[in-house]
């Protein structure tokens, strides 16, 4: 199933949008050879004033007493421990802020080029 990032709206009145850009990359294979080409929309979100737009911005990381608890009740319970690292995580949360964005450059949509994109869920690039 696929997750909508953003829906397609109308602009309401004293609102203001965060304009968007597309980055572009080459992903290359080990011989140098171009695997695949890849872009993606990143929002801009230099533009975000604090306690406006946005009210946090926090990277939750754990205290070093709560590893050290957990490997000790791992050890205790003779449990396995396996670790991940999601790179992207805070794109898959839901926003609680109404964020616009302007329609990115190529994918306007053709009679609607005046509405704009309400965020559903996080960019790249905002605060």
């Amino acid at each position: 199933m696929y997750n909508r990032t953003w829906e397609l709206v109308d602009l309401p009145p004293g609102a203001k949008t965060i304009g968007c850009k597309w980055i572009f990359k080459r992903k290359l294979k080990q011989d140098g050879s171009i695997e695949k080409y890849k872009a993606h929309s990143v929002a801009k979100g230099f533009k975000q004033r604090n306690d406006v737009d946005y009210f946090d911005t926090f990277a939750p990381v754990t205290r070093i007493a709560s590893i050290r608890v957990l490997f000790t009740l791992t050890s205790f319970h003779n449990l396995v421990i396996h670790q991940m690292d999601v790179k992207t995580a805070f794109l898959n949360g839901d926003l609680e802020e109404k964020i616009y964005t302007d329609q990115p450059e190529g994918c306007v949509v053709p009679g609607k080029e005046k509405r704009v994109c309400k965020l559903v869920k996080s960019l790249y690039g905002l605060k």
